[in-house]
């Protein structure tokens, strides 16, 4: 690839990052083959060539190609990921979002899997309600048996997806919804309270506004059985709402979906009702149904310190006529999903570089100002999307499902069910390098971890424009600003004008974030994704507290993540390491106590003995088998070795079962949950049974007949103890993490948690 590819278009250092690794075609010995011009010009052409199918001659069809060339190589718009990925290549599949049904029998929940993983493998997401799935316990009349319930079954589609990894391209990501008044919904809501359980989930209770009502007055409810209809308990609504708000202040999860809310705005109710969203809850969807969504860069749509309202209804509408051709350019993974989607044409136009945009124009984002700017933007944006979508109506007809839709009934004949929603944009706005969605700026300064560990500086370009301006500009100041996180609220040196304007994600409370969110959703079809992210200090109160403020200004959905409050979250913004430690084992001590556990593997009996330092942590583990000597032991000895010197390195525990677990070879022992794939996924089981026990509060080294008569104390949640944070993005290594749309996104390198 020539060094000056990029020259006849404007990429930033990131922006070519996240092209190489995940956008621009490569060979089959993994090579790029196509400059981001190509990728772009590949787009355009592939999505413009369906103007033939409606009437229009070569002229017209290379006119509309450069339309959408420039519109994406000037970065004024960008598509979902997916096309820009796919389109003009054999796999031509170009949409985000899809939604799967799930109904009560076997048949169709293992339909849903094998549906799931054909589109995790072209690189869509999905959506699944589980609350047809009749509860633990229930009669299964086929088997005499008992049924096992929807958390159960989500396990299994959570196994499925971790197999697909979609490539290497995209992550596969889910979104898993149960009603509230499923008889199974506190072990949902608790389901993911160990960390890496369900980790291909986002998951999120759909509430009702009887439910919201109650919760707020302190009333019961009624637990419904979705096989028979027949209410099978209560439960107090301000209880479940609590225990929502602890799940949510502990790690994130679960969200709440208002679906009273969403399907009021159903546009065709009379095809279904809407059950679930999309992975990161901005897509409601119909089952068999898809989405292709595209962002607006709004950053692009000032000039002169003014918004170009000209400018931006020109893209707006040609974003409309980009995203209705995708729908017909699309190879859909299922004929069924093709039926539903082009029944009903929805596209979802939304945004990007907002923050950018109120920076620009000296606007800081907890104002009344930004909230007037939101409801202006988001409803021109609106009206000009129907006003485009009637023009194509006018062309190629109304939607099929026209007829009966609420827009027939508004006398509004229009192309689109829906047109517009605001998405995440991880990806995609670090290559239009702006902030994402409408979300504020996350981090002002902070490092970027480059080749062989050096570390570079980046600062936010309209914020050291500022501070150079002003006179105020210092490598020493940026520093400062990183080590405070990169918030420059607590900088004595910066003018209060300064701090206003450049407010970043964490310096903003609960209720102006959920403002801004009701803001754009006033004026959005679908839903809006946005990230209610709360400094580390937010109370359980707070956090319910959002939730209600949430549903009174009329949001479809609610996602909060409270700072640090994953063991898995990566170094936070702008935080730096004052020095760089080489990690030490901590010698052993003359005397350890522990336990030896026998586990039974292909290749005999394997004792793994695991002993304690003095604070009562997992010290060091010995493998052995049974019979001496041989390739075999001398493995288990090393895994051993090699386990003891991270445990004594420091290295958390579940961070090695987690490399151990799932290692199989080729003499596997056992069936079921208790099958033993190979020694070393033998030890990693054994580290994670020993941990279980001590949570439970079960003392090290009783027999079986010991342990069965201790009756477990509540388990402790590892996740808890301080100092288990994992510090850097686990592909490039880099502190440049954000929350968002209910994933971790790097914006140094592109990595996305579930994108």
């Amino acid at each position: 690839m020539p060094e000056n590819y990029s020259a006849r278009i404007s990429l930033s250092d990131n922006a070519l990052r996240v092209l190489r690794k995940r956008y621009l075609q490569k060979d089959k010995n993994g090579n790029i083959i196509e400059t981001p011009e190509q990728m772009f010009r590949r787009v355009a052409h592939n999505i413009a060539l369906i103007e033939k199918k409606y009437g229009k001659n070569d002229r017209e069809i290379k006119r509309t190609e450069k339309e959408f060339y420039e519109l994406m190589s000037t970065l004024q718009f960008l598509p979902n990921s997916p096309t820009l990925m796919n389109a003009g290549t054999d796999l031509q599949q170009l949409s985000a979002c899809f939604v799967l049904p799930v109904d009560d029998s076997i048949d169709s929940i293992y339909e849903a899997i094998k549906h799931s993983a054909l589109i995790h493998k072209s690189g869509g997401g999905t959506g699944f309600s589980f609350s047809r799935i009749r509860p633990k316990g229930s009669p299964v009349g086929t088997t005499s048996g008992v049924a096992s319930g929807p958390v159960s079954f989500m396990k299994v589609f959570d196994a499925s997806t971790e197999a697909i990894k979609q490539g290497g391209r995209r992550r596969g990501a889910n979104m898993g919804i149960l009603n509230v008044d499923h008889p199974d919904i506190m072990e949902f809501i608790t389901c993911k309270e160990k960390e890496g359980e369900i980790r291909n989930f986002n998951i999120s209770v759909a509430v009702t506004d009887q439910f919201m009502e109650k919760a707020q007055k302190g009333e019961d409810y009624e637990l419904v059985d979705p096989r028979t209809g027949e209410v099978t308990g209560r439960l107090n609504a301000a209880q479940v709402l609590d225990k929502i708000a602890q799940m949510a202040w502990k790690n994130g999860e679960p969200g709440l979906i208002f679906l009273d809310r969403i399907n009021k705005d159903n546009p065709t109710p009379h095809v279904g009702k809407i059950e679930s969203t999309n992975p990161c809850g901005e897509q409601p969807l119909l089952p068999y149904e898809s989405c292709n969504l595209g962002s607006i860069n709004l950053a692009k749509m000032v000039e002169n310190e003014k918004i170009n309202w000209d400018k931006l209804r020109k893209v707006i509408h040609t974003c409309v006529r980009f995203l209705d051709n995708v729908i017909d350019a699309n190879k859909y993974p299922l004929p069924q999903i093709e039926k539903n989607t082009k029944a009903n044409r929805k596209i979802g136009l939304g945004v990007m570089g907002f923050a950018d945009m109120l920076v620009k124009l000296n606007i800081p984002y907890n104002s009344r100002k930004a909230l007037n700017l939101a409801e202006k933007v988001m409803s021109f944006i609106q009206d000009e999307s129907k006003k485009a979508s009637q023009k194509l109506a006018e062309e190629r007809g109304v939607f099929p499902n026209f007829k009966e839709s609420i827009w027939n009934k508004k006398n509004l004949k229009i192309r689109n069910a829906t047109t517009t929603t605001i998405a995440p944009t991880g990806s995609i706005s670090m290559i239009a390098d702006c902030s994402s969605g409408i979300e504020p700026l996350f981090s002002l300064v902070y490092y970027k971890e480059v080749l062989e560990g050096e570390k570079l500086l980046y600062i936010n370009s309209a914020f050291e424009k500022v501070t150079r301006d002003k006179g105020l500009y210092s490598e020493e100041l940026m520093r400062k600003i990183a080590e405070h996180r990169g918030s420059c609220q607590d900088i004595p040196e910066l003018p209060e004008e300064v701090k206003k304007v450049f407010i970043t994600a964490l310096d903003i409370s609960y209720q102006d974030h959920i403002k801004m969110q009701a803001a754009f959703q006033k004026y959005t079809d679908n839903a809006v994704s946005k990230t209610i992210n709360l400094p580390n200090h937010t109370t359980k109160d707070e956090v319910k507290n959002a939730f209600i403020l949430a549903y009174r200004l009329r949001c479809k959905g609610i996602t909060i993540y409270r700072d640090q409050s994953r063991e898995e979250q990566v170094l936070r913004a702008g935080e730096i390491k004052k020095e760089e430690k080489v990690l030490t084992p901590r010698s052993r001590p003359k005397v350890t106590y522990g336990t030896t556990r026998e586990i039974r593997t292909g290749c005999g009996d394997l004792y793994v003995t695991i002993n304690e330092d003095g604070k009562g942590e997992p010290f060091e583990i010995f493998a052995q088998l049974g019979k001496s000597g041989g390739c075999a032991a001398s493995q288990t000895e090393a895994i051993g070795r090699l386990a003891s010197l991270a445990l004594r390195s420091g290295i958390p525990w579940s961070l090695i079962v987690k490399q151990l677990k799932g290692i199989s070879c080729d003499r596997p022992w056992g069936l079921g949950k208790n099958k033993i794939l190979s020694c070393a996924d033998a030890v990693g089981k054994a580290i994670e049974m020993y941990m279980e026990e001590k949570d439970k509060g079960i003392p090290v080294g009783l027999s079986e007949e010991e342990v069965k008569k201790i009756k477990p104390k509540r388990a402790r949640i590892a996740i808890s103890k301080p100092g288990r944070k994992i510090g850097a993005c686990p592909e490039c290594g880099s502190s440049t993490i954000e929350y968002e749309g209910g994933c971790f996104v790097c914006k140094s390198c592109g990595y996305s948690e579930c994108e």
